[in-house]
């Protein structure tokens, strides 16, 4: 069991939580995430580390309560327990001295993206952050990007704090103007990190992205998180999560995303009706 030491409410639907997991910190680097469980009959959900802390052994996770699982954790509060916490899985970024590099982060990924560029600013770049959510509600840990970031753009679809944009088109002025990034990486939604790769691909600008495919086992074993990178097929729990933007079969993703909308559905309301539906009645 793991407990929940500390859990703040970014947004009305992002959650924080510092969860006690001192083997799995001890190892953590930028670019990993995690399977936890919330009981021992639920279901395993990957989630990207936010942040760790090796001397008191804990780990940052931040979530939106988007369905059953993720709304069950939005219950728990400092005191409860998780009942699992695997990892830390996946490869780490490849953290270097590039040059220049741009953190591009949308809505709950401006959480991962945290960390990568912390290790890109220590390893001696010149960091440009563009952060972006749909409101200013939604927005998070803008203090803590600038702190880690030599430029940083703040957007809102809706122009209701910072600029009024997607991500996209202030890495596009940037990429027009002359900017020739090393690296980019972009976190966030699959349509976005979709849309950040198809504006960066005409520039040549190496773009990485990770990603958030539908996960089971996080051993390679099952094959849910499949996915299509530069034709080949590719597993992300085991060879990602990140991957080169500019190779990933975006529709094939997307639609796999999709595949279980139906039965999430049903999971959730029955959740709301009945609870679980455990026989231990959790």
């Amino acid at each position: 069991m793991y407990e929940i030491l500390y859990r703040e409410d970014l947004a009305p639907v992002t959650k924080l939580i510092e969860v006690k997991a001192p083997l799995v910190a001890r190892k953590a680097r930028a670019g990993q995430f995690v399977v936890i469980r919330v009981n021992e009959k639920g279901e395993r959900i990957p989630l990207t580390i936010a942040d760790f802390d090796r001397e008191k052994g804990t780990l940052t996770l931040i979530f939106q309560e988007v369905g059953k699982t993720t709304m069950m954790l939005g219950t728990k509060r400092a005191g409860d327990y998780l009942a699992s916490v695997v990892g830390p899985l996946g490869h780490p970024s490849e953290i270097e001295n590039y040059g220049t590099v741009v953190c591009v982060g949308g809505g709950v990924g401006i959480a991962p993206i945290f960390p990568i560029a912390r290790e890109l600013k220590h390893a001696g770049n010149k960091v440009i952050s563009i952060i972006g959510a749909r409101n200013k509600d939604l927005l998070f840990w803008e203090d803590r990007m600038r702190t880690v970031s030599d430029e940083l753009v703040v957007t809102t679809d809706d122009g209701s704090y910072g600029r009024k944009a997607l991500v996209t088109e202030p890495l596009k002025e940037m990429l027009s103007a002359g900017l020739k990034p090393a690296r980019i990486w972009a976190i966030g939604p699959a349509i976005m990190m979709k849309f950040v790769s198809l504006t960066t691909q005409p520039f040549a600008a190496p773009t990485i992205v990770s990603l958030n495919s539908i996960m089971v086992d996080g051993t390679g074993m099952c094959g849910a998180c499949r996915v299509s990178v530069g034709g080949q097929t590719r597993f992300v729990c085991v060879e990602g999560p990140e991957f080169d933007g500019h190779q990933v079969d975006w529709n094939l993703l997307l639609e796999r995303q999709r595949i279980y909308v139906d039965e999430e559905k049903r999971a959730l309301e029955h959740w709301k009706d009945h609870g679980c539906g455990c026989d231990d009645g959790c």
